[in-house]
């Protein structure tokens, strides 16, 4: 170290007196104030971080802590979810986009005819869901999920069910805002899913209700992407005792007859089935039609009728021409054209009103509260003020009474402190208090002078119910209390 630097220290540390100023400096600058002062400064940072996480969040964004990161992960049930449908945007260099319009119609128009067309986007997306079909009363939409599984380019399928809100909106809109999300998560039918068979494939498709939406008809295929179907096998889902019924007594009664009464074997032959719907006349009983493929047209092997159970089969007639009386319950949404140009420069430019309205509205509401959240912001940080000079003027005290008394003494003198500083408090408060009531009764007074001036008699209303009570008394001099 330089020598003259050292020479100026010690000269310094020999010419410094402490005075008595130094004293209590030295004094108020101990272990216990600081720690005061710096547990005060760390509350009263933590309350501008919530102050600021508020103000961020007061519309979601990535702002927020752990603790809040692991609560929104936690588990959901997603039968209760309720998804906020999208708003596509209209582009700003575009005057008129076509909008689509839907309507509903009937789903399985004409009978028999709804079928699955597994086309490349299932080959790309892996996982795609088919045409949904609505019960008679609009309660619930059920829809096949299809699955493709490319090690062994196999299809499965699940049928699910959505539960459909009737109350709020138009049917159609309801209808629309089914989402996937809102499911019952377990399927009322599924198909094997075993991929041990090459390019086999299993899908279900819906094909009705019946007419008090209580039952469904759906149809299984199973074949090969390479040769074909296979076979169709019928089933029937009751959706108040949730049991499932297959309908294969029907495919092996009209093997039976073929090979009984006209000596023809069945099995040697391709030959299918199609469910076409409930019985018109029998709400109980399903139709389904026949058909072998042994040459360029389909042989046609009778019109049947089984129950849904499948526990009796019944030939209904062996007339291709005949058309069955099946009963068309369920509903499906559809394209029907798009929006004309003039509906669309009219929602445009109710769509700009509208936007600046909830503008002028979501800037109105965010400066409330962020006002509200400073306001309690500046309340919180005065309260832990307070609370610290509070701390620091007890801890004071303490000290000045350390060293002068003993300990029983000292505790004595501390805690008889304590009362007369926590009385010193309460006057303190009351006397806020009594002038606040002051103010008020200032104000009240202004407004009475304001409301004589101007002939205002709705003052009255001002003053609560419950506060200005008035006798009133009948002709016979009985009182009654009545509250103005």
């Amino acid at each position: 170290m330089n020598k003259r630097l050292l020479s100026i220290i010690i000269i310094s540390l020999c010419c410094f007196k402490i005075t008595p100023a130094s004293a209590a400096i030295l004094k108020k600058d101990d272990y216990r104030s600081r720690e005061l002062k710096y547990q005060y400064n760390v509350l009263k940072d933590d309350e501008k971080d919530k102050l600021e996480g508020k103000i961020l969040n007061i519309y979601p964004s990535g702002y927020m802590t752990v603790e809040e990161y692991e609560a929104l992960s936690e588990y959901k049930d997603k039968s209760n979810f309720q998804p906020d449908i999208p708003k596509i945007k209209t582009p700003s260099d575009f005057k008129y986009v076509p909008k689509p319009l839907y309507r509903i119609t009937k789903y399985n128009d004409p009978p028999g005819s709804v079928e699955l067309s597994l086309g490349k986007r299932l080959y790309a997306q892996k996982q795609i869901n088919a045409q949904g079909i609505v019960s008679p009363d609009y309660s619930i939409m059920v829809y096949p999920a299809i699955y493709y599984y490319s090690d062994s380019v196999s299809v499965a399928s699940d049928l699910f069910v959505i539960p459909l809100n009737t109350e709020g909106d138009t049917t159609l809109n309801n209808i629309l805002k089914a989402n996937t999300a809102q499911k019952i998560p377990e399927p009322i039918l599924s198909t094997d899913k075993a991929i041990d068979n090459y390019a086999a494939f299993r899908t279900l498709t819906p094909v009705d209700f019946s007419s008090d939406g209580t039952k469904l008809l759906v149809k299984q295929k199973i074949g090969s992407s390479e040769d074909g179907i296979w076979q169709t096998v019928p089933f029937v889902y009751d959706f108040k005792n949730k049991l499932s019924y297959e309908l294969s007594e029907v495919r092996d009664a009209i093997v039976y007859f073929w090979n009984e009464y006209m000596d023809i074997n069945l099995d040697n032959v391709r030959w299918d089935i199609t469910p076409l719907g409930f019985d018109l006349s029998s709400p109980d009983r399903i139709i389904v039609q026949g058909y072998a493929y042994t040459g360029e047209k389909p042989v046609f092997l009778g019109t049947w009728s089984v129950d849904w159970q499948g526990n009796q089969s019944r030939i209904v007639s062996f007339d291709k021409n005949l058309k069955p009386a099946v009963s068309i319950n369920g509903f499906k949404v559809i394209q029907d054209g798009v929006g004309d140009y003039t509906t669309a420069q009219q929602e445009e430019k109710s769509l700009k009103k509208e936007t600046k309205v909830i503008k002028k509205a979501y800037k109105e509401q965010y400066e409330q509260l962020v006002n509200q959240y400073e306001d309690e912001y500046k309340f919180s940080v005065r309260g832990l003020k307070d609370d610290y000079k509070e701390e620091y003027r007890d801890y004071k005290k303490l000290r000045s009474l350390t060293g002068s008394t003993e300990d029983a003494q000292l505790q004595a003198a501390y805690k008889k402190y304590l009362i007369d500083q926590y009385n010193k408090d309460v006057k303190k408060a009351e006397k806020k208090i009594e002038k606040q009531k002051k103010n008020i009764e200032k104000i009240d007074k202004k407004l009475n002078k304001l409301y004589e001036q101007t002939g205002d008699s709705s003052k009255s209303n001002l003053v609560p119910e419950d506060e200005t009570i008035q006798k009133t008394s009948d002709e016979n001099g009985n009182s009654d209390t009545t509250s103005n």
